[in-house]
Order: C-alpha cells, then structure tokens, then sequence
C-alpha cells in the first residue's frame, strides 16, 4: 500500500508540473492550492524508499537552449508583485553543464540594476569562496530562489539597503523556476546558500541544525534525472555582517569539496 501511495503521489505532482496551475483549476473546480510546503530530502544515507522515477535525460546541447527559454519566461512573469516592482529579472547565470550550483534567496539591489546575481558585496565574496574551492564562476551555476527583488519599500527601487527576504507566497509562485533549472542543468551538487534556500530546498528546519550534513534533493514540480546531493551554508550577505562565521562556511565547503573529489589544500 505505501509504494502504490508514493506512486500516486509521484503521479499527480508530474501532473501539476505539466499544467498551469489556473488550467489545473478550471478542470478540476477545484479552490486554489495553498503556497507549497518546501521539499523534502533526505539525509544521507537515505532510507530504503522506492526512489522517484527519472525524468528523461536533456541533452547537453539542449540545455543552453531551454534555460534561455525559461530566462524569457522570468523576464516577462507578473505572477506576483515582485514583478511590478523589480528593475531586471534575474534568471541566474553559468554553465549550463555546471556540476555543481549555488542557491540564494533573491536578488538585492546591484542584482536588481544590472539583472545578474551576485554580482554586488555578497556576490564578490561568493567568487572568492568558488575560487577558494580551486574553481571559478564559468564552472558552476549561480541562481536564487526568487527571481525579482523583494524590497521593504517597494516603490523606492532605488534605494540602498532596502533588500528583506522573500515570502514564502513570493517563493511558492517563483519556484517552478528554479526546480526546472535544476531539472536542466541536473548538477550533481548544490549549496543552499542562507537559511531561506536551506529551509525551501531542504526543510524546515533552522540553519544551525542542517548545515554540516549532505542530503538528498527532492523537487516538487520537476523529476530529476539521478541523484543530486546539496548542502547548507550561510549567505555571502551574512558572513559579511559576521566574519566570525566564514570559518564555519569553509568548514561546509571543505565538506562538499571532499564529497566531490576536489583537493583541500589549506584552511581559509
């Protein structure tokens, strides 16, 4: 009974992935679906569960050409008031064959500008923090949770500091994009970057309690083609208000770096 439960729950999210959520209303007469729940993961090693059905493997030429697709679809969304507010979208950018992706929660206001994500103070720390890994930007993928700037006064656009954190609503409504860019990218590891991606990616749960710990990515709209592995870790922003924490960052991707592979030279 509870592999036929998990099949048909497995069933019915493809089914929600592959229609609009207003078509899913007018066919059902059904009430609109409350803001989703973030996806569950498992913690490593996993439990024995029957493991989710692989979507069809993208081709790596394909995947330049459907992230730009769905880049268009971010620059002409409405669907929540973040995008009656924001100066540029911010899709996310990098190599579409990246093995491994950062997550943060929004763009601020550099990001908001010039439409490209961290690219402001945060951003040229989360460089650092890539190339301390013994990689660079051109390796990896870098996208956030929402797509437009989330301001605590959203009729001045041009204020400095004005930056809060996403709502959950505000992340429900953008989060087929991100799951799809990941579907398409299929890295085989993420950083969840802050406490608003660790919670929306992972669980809800505090930062302190899941970073220093792998775990199994779980996506709600999209079915990913194998496994893809994700940590937690403070937001570039926050080790920059607390430079005391960077030790702890490094402690995570010290973590990540030896899960993948990569040789960890000497402490940051």
């Amino acid at each position: 009974m509870k592999k036929e439960a998990r099949d048909l729950a497995r069933e019915f999210k493809t089914f929600l992935a592959n229609n609009e959520e207003e078509d899913f209303i007018i066919k059902a007469g059904a009430a609109k679906a409350p803001a989703s729940l973030p996806a569950p993961a498992k913690e490593i090693p996993a439990e024995t569960a029957a493991p989710a059905m692989p979507a069809p493997a993208v081709s790596d030429g394909a995947k330049a050409k459907i992230l730009a697709e769905t880049a268009d679809e971010i620059l002409r969304c409405q669907k929540c008031p973040l995008g009656a507010t924001r100066i540029k979208a911010v899709p996310g950018e990098g190599n579409p064959d990246a093995k491994l992706m950062f997550i943060g929660e929004g763009p601020g206001f550099d990001e908001d500008h010039q439409g490209r994500p961290f690219i402001g103070r945060a951003g040229q720390l989360l460089t650092k923090m890539i190339e301390a890994m013994g990689l660079n930007r051109d390796d990896v993928y870098i996208a956030n949770m929402v797509k437009c700037h989330p301001m605590i006064d959203a009729t001045d656009n041009e204020k400095r500091g004005n930056d809060r954190a996403p709502s959950p609503d505000e992340i429900a409504c953008c989060r087929k994009f991100i799951e799809k860019q990941i579907a398409v990218i299929r890295p085989e590891y993420i950083v969840a970057l802050g406490g608003v991606a660790a919670k929306s990616l992972i669980r809800d749960a505090s930062l302190t309690s899941l970073r220093g710990k792998i775990y199994d990515l779980e996506l709600d709209s999209a079915n990913l083609n194998g496994d893809v592995k994700i940590i937690a870790t403070y937001h570039p922003a926050a080790l920059l208000r607390n430079p005391n924490w960077k030790k702890d960052a490094w402690e995570d991707l010290k973590m990540l770096m030896r899960e993948m592979g990569l040789s960890v030279k000497k402490d940051r």
